[in-house]
């Protein structure tokens, strides 16, 4: 089986996908590309548009299986799970796991546009800002889906809705509220074993810790689960593989944020 990983600097979708595959232990060959200069719109032998622009997460890392693209990384976790045979990312009961993926469903359509659009404006808008202008049209005309194509215009115009960034620091603060209550009870994971939904939570939490750190000054539970997340063996594993010295920092164009209200 030929198999490639493409994926970003370990965070957001990137970083989910690399903890996973690090908890899986399967020997997948793993592929930085650098999300800045549209290199995941040309991808090599990969001609599917589909799977490679009109994903939600925008920016997400991509899995090549025998020149098969696959995205998302909520999916790419169960991929691996499942094709490990089960390493414990996914609850055993069915129960358990629609409740893992509802957390997971709302985590990735409300506070991951939100940590995208926050993420992109704080650290990455300069970087596309400085994209000579023949370079910049060339690599947007590689973006086949049109809202992906307009994130990346917007934030090169340097346009900044107030209204769009009020909303998503207010989804911020609603994801660590619903975290604080759900490790209210004394679990010590979101789902009382560690899973996906850890994973995916943590992997868009994590640097609105540093980006907004007000929206977690009085949510200590959630603030030692994410420092329990980020010493998991599997995700020391993903951010070891980061190529710049604060990954967590490290953002590209995701998610619509408008489409998830």
């Amino acid at each position: 089986m030929s198999a490639v990983l493409y994926h970003g600097e370990p965070n957001g979708a990137s970083l989910t996908v690399l903890a996973a595959l690090a908890q899986s232990g399967l020997d997948i060959e793993c592929r930085r590309i650098d999300l800045l200069a549209g290199e995941r719109h040309a991808l090599p032998g990969i001609a599917d548009s589909v799977a490679l622009d009109l994903c939600i997460e925008g920016e997400g890392p991509v899995l090549v299986i025998n020149g098969e693209a696959m995205t998302e990384s909520v999916f790419l976790a169960q991929y691996f799970d499942e094709a490990a045979g089960g390493v414990g990312l996914q609850p055993a009961d069915a129960y358990a796991r629609w409740e893992m993926m509802m957390w997971c469903r709302q985590i990735t359509e409300r506070l991951s546009p939100a940590a995208a659009l926050l993420g992109n404006l704080a650290t990455s808008q300069q970087a596309i800002i400085a994209i000579p202008a023949e370079e910049f049209a060339s690599l947007t005309a590689r973006i086949v889906s049109d809202d992906l194509r307009q994130r990346w215009q917007a934030l090169n115009d340097d346009v900044v809705d107030a209204a769009q960034v009020a909303d998503s620091e207010t989804k911020v603060a609603a994801a660590v509220e619903r975290c604080e209550k759900q490790l209210a009870d004394g679990r010590e994971w979101l789902m009382s074993t560690f899973s996906i939904a850890d994973l995916v939570t943590c992997s868009w939490l994590a640097g609105m810790q540093v980006l907004r750190p007000g929206a977690f000054a009085h949510a200590p539970l959630t603030t030692a689960w994410l420092d329990r997340t980020l010493e998991q063996p599997s995700v020391q594993a993903a951010l070891a593989r980061s190529t710049v010295s604060e990954p967590l920092r490290a953002w590209a164009p995701g998610p619509e944020i408008n489409r998830w209200g």
